[in-house]
């Protein structure tokens, strides 16, 4: 897997104060989407044993709320395998902390995907570019949800995250 940044203390992509891995690699090419830097999969840097340091020393800060998988498609297929292994690790090693994940694709796919059972919200959806609102909270588009993944799986409907 390759990235292109982690950010630290970031309060726009999920609840609370976060660290987000900026995955490379998406098949969506959303019109105007706000990271094409992050569409080529051999774009960015490999993922390595510092970065995942680098991410777990974060998360392990009492004040850090959780990580947030974004790019780029952290389920891109080059990206999946080590997101769900990152996911696993993450949800053993600090059960207290959220894990969000932004995709293009839609909540329909990602539930039978195992990453699912490791995810607390999902946001969904490609970005529409005509559906665009900048009043809603964690998304950039109407037809984007922001979905309560366990909540979800457990009732077999999607059960959205409240803002």
């Amino acid at each position: 897997m390759r990235y292109h940044n982690i950010t630290k203390d970031d309060m726009l992509n999920g609840d609370g104060l976060r660290v987000v891995l900026w995955v490379a690699g998406c098949g969506h090419h959303c019109d105007e989407c706000q990271n094409p830097v992050t569409w080529n999969p051999d774009g960015g840097i490999p993922f390595g044993p510092a970065d995942k340091e680098e991410l777990f020393t974060e998360l392990g800060k009492s004040y850090v709320s959780g990580i947030t998988f974004s790019g780029g498609d952290p389920l891109f297929p080059s990206n999946e395998p080590e997101i769900l292994t990152l996911a696993k690790e993450i949800r053993e090693t600090f059960p207290n902390k959220t894990i969000w994940l932004y995709t293009g694709y839609l909540w329909e796919y990602v539930k039978t995907r195992e990453i699912a059972q490791y995810v607390d919200v999902l946001v969904d959806g490609e970005y529409v570019k005509q559906l665009r609102d900048t009043k809603l909270y964690w998304r950039g588009s109407a037809n984007q949800r922001v979905i309560d993944v366990p909540e979800s799986l457990s009732s077999g409907k999607v059960v959205l995250h409240c803002e």
